[in-house]
């Protein structure tokens, strides 16, 4: 079992929708610092499965950490998905579920700036999280788009209906419903959009939507590398698995079959210990990590959810994907583990975000 995995306790299951419900966790007080969170991150929870024993599904947090008493993620029913029908048709309060520690980048770098938020279906998951939080602890506007179907399908209308009187100066929320104006368009966006061009962009929602905000926002100049998005896929990977630990040989060139001109040197911080690791360059830096029994963190595996970042220290690397981290980000020297390969000879790697 991953030792970032924790059995934790369902308080109570929220009917949002017709095909959302909201899971409130009750985490021990032991468990507290563990799952510290940051808004806009999720968690990744284990199901049961007859096929495979069990499939590992991530949810974003509705909750805020700086306003709820307790984590919470927001599940909707996609129609081939088995595990949404499962925690939606399942779970109910004092259920067990195994779910893995807080992760994920999509977070604001300030709540202390204008935010645009742009969300569809349940895409406002993350967005709810960051709204809260920035309405809390924040001094800034906020704006949000939200496209549904229907007014039926708006999920966390109650809430954000009472968010809006409760901030009337500083967060105006927009619906776009399919049923009153059909799908979002790029033109449209812009439109609307205009006067929150210099907010700070986070999106989340389908790739139709997805699409259509990031053409809208090009046209009033606004780059996609602007845009903090976040991205949801299927993982290829269980992280509930057990990884058994390869252990490194005593001569690496001997038995790796590696030549040593193939090989770099990692030096590698994490949870508050040094690691200096023979690092082939073929090899990505999660799994040589794995691969020598560390507890790097990581969920998708996939360059999407942002899990595995950390920071260049010393030397240079190159991502294979990178689809979680900005230019920003990349100029401030992090990198993602699942995808990193070595460039020069000795590398020093922190953990530290």
């Amino acid at each position: 079992m991953n030792p970032r995995a924790h059995l934790i306790k369902v308080r109570e299951v929220i009917s949002e929708t017709a095909d959302a419900v909201s899971l409130v966790f009750d985490i021990p007080a032991d468990l507290g610092p563990r799952f510290a969170y940051a808004p806009g991150q999720f968690l990744t929870l284990q199901v049961p499965s007859d096929r495979t024993g069990s499939v590992a599904r991530c949810y974003s947090l509705s909750s805020s950490p700086h306003c709820d008493d307790r984590m919470t993620v927001t599940v909707k029913r996609t129609a081939d998905g088995y595990a949404s029908n499962w925690l939606c048709d399942n779970v109910a309060a004092g259920s067990l579920l195994t779910v893995l520690e807080p992760a994920g980048n999509f977070v604001p770098p300030s709540l202390q700036r204008d935010l645009l938020l742009c969300a569809a279906g349940s895409g406002i998951t993350p967005i709810m999280s960051i709204l809260k939080s920035a309405l809390t602890v924040g001094r800034g506007k906020v704006v949000v788009l939200y496209a549904n179907r229907d007014r039926r399908s708006i999920i966390f209308e109650r809430q954000l209906q009472d968010l809006t009187r409760k901030y009337p100066r500083r967060l105006t929320v927009h619906h776009w419903l399919e049923s009153e104006r059909g799908l979002p368009t790029a033109r449209g966006i812009a439109g609307w959009a205009k006067p929150y061009r210099r907010h700070d962009v986070f999106l989340c929602g389908p790739a139709g939507f997805a699409t259509a905000v990031q053409r809208g926002l090009g046209e009033l100049r606004i780059p996609d590398r602007a845009i903090r998005q976040e991205a949801y896929r299927s993982l290829t990977d269980n992280p509930f698995e057990h990884h058994t630990p390869v252990l490194a040989a005593a001569s690496p060139a001997a038995d790796s079959g590696t030549a040593r001109g193939d090989t770099a040197t990692a030096r590698v911080e994490i949870d508050g210990a040094t690691h200096t690791l023979p690092w082939p360059r073929d090899k990505k830096l999660l799994d040589l990590l794995l691969d020598h029994g560390i507890d790097a963190p990581y969920v998708c595996r996939e360059s999407a959810c942002g899990t595995c970042v950390c920071s260049v220290k010393q030397g240079r690397t190159r991502m294979i994907m990178n689809e979680a981290l900005i230019e920003e980000e990349l100029e401030m020297g992090l990198t993602l583990a699942c995808q990193t390969l070595p460039e020069s000879d000795d590398v020093h790697i922190a953990f530290d975000q």
